[in-house]
């Protein structure tokens, strides 16, 4: 056994011990593989329990039969971000795919409609958001795929019932996540740096926006005042109905602003360009990781860039390490 491993792993190797589906050994086993620290004593096991995974996912996939080959909880990212819908039963998840994207969800009165993850795709300006309407959380009903899920994507919604104690659902809702080692965290703490996906012991924390749904009906607004001043401060927030429409505006850019990224527009000397199709980079990003977006090749090209943008001069000369910003236009030059 390799040294220096920390007590969490050991930790983790009794849940390994209790698990008893494949979907619940592969995410004690993502946990292990994030509190290991990486060095030359510990590749071989890191490699070991990589292998392990492939194998469980092989199994899972197997017992499912047939067409029925697909993880149903790992689901490609498109566009600008993966964020996944989290919320009790019957809050108005599927409603507000609906409603955001051109996915048709199964929609009822009654609780527990949706039983697998459904992507759909949000507009929001030009670019697209990949919205995954979940199952549930319905505490050990929940599958421990979804939970693979949430680790996997870029942010969360929680989507929450304004009219059944909106307050108490977020507590619920981050008692059962953290049982999985999931966190909430606020989008400021990404980008400031101070949580980065996979922490130590296994900690994962995620973005997140409250969505306070059923924002139409009598006593929603009374319980959103109530929502915002036990946890306005902590997570941004918006009060919407997904049924009549209301505040979807707001809600679109409240979801790019939670994914940290920013959008950039390239053009080739003497031409103009192409606003349909921003280059999406994480905040923070500078010239050479644009380039490296575009092609390793043409990175180790770059020579400098010119840049057009607010509160730049035009067409300024600047190195392969100055920091973009949302909506610059950038001339590259190799």
């Amino acid at each position: 056994m390799p040294a220096n491993l920390p007590p969490q792993y050991f930790e983790e190797e009794k849940a390994l011990r209790a698990a008893k589906t494949p979907a619940e050994k592969i995410e004690v086993l993502e946990r292990m593989l994030a509190v290991i620290p990486h060095h030359k004593g510990t590749d071989k096991l890191i490699a070991q329990i990589r292998r392990r995974i492939a194998k469980l996912k092989v199994e899972a996939q197997k017992k499912r039969g047939g067409s029925r080959h697909k993880d149903v909880y790992t689901l490609r990212r498109e566009g600008a971000g993966q964020v996944a819908m989290v919320g009790l039963p019957n809050t108005g998840k599927s409603t507000l795919l609906a409603h955001l994207t051109h996915a048709t969800p199964e929609i009822a009165d009654y609780p527990c409609t949706t039983r697998i993850p459904l992507p759909g795709m949000m507009r929001f300006e030009n670019v697209q958001v990949q919205l995954i309407d979940t199952p549930p959380l319905q505490d050990e009903m929940t599958e421990a795929g979804l939970f693979h899920l949430f680790r996997q994507a870029d942010a969360w919604l929680l989507v929450l019932d304004l009219l059944d104690e909106p307050v108490l659902q977020v507590a619920l809702i981050e008692e059962e996540l953290a049982r999985h080692k999931l966190y909430l965290s606020s989008p400021d703490d990404a980008s400031q740096g101070r949580d980065k996906g996979e922490q130590p012991a296994g900690r994962v924390s995620k973005p997140t926006l409250l969505v306070g749904n059923k924002l139409d009906l009598p006593g929603a607004v009374a319980e959103y005042e109530r929502l915002l001043q036990e946890y306005g401060a902590r997570f941004p927030a918006v009060a919407i109905s997904a049924q009549a429409g209301t505040g979807l505006d707001a809600l679109r850019q409240a979801v790019y602003r939670l994914l940290g990224v920013i959008r950039v527009y390239t053009k080739s000397p003497g031409k103009k360009p192409n606003f349909a199709e921003p280059v999406i980079l994480k905040a923070g990003s500078t010239v050479a990781d644009l380039a490296a977006s575009i092609h390793t090749e043409f990175l180790a090209r770059l020579k400098f860039a010119r840049i057009w943008g607010e509160g730049r001069f035009d067409g300024q000369k600047v190195a392969r390490d100055h920091p973009l910003r949302e909506g610059d236009i950038v001339e590259m030059h190799v």
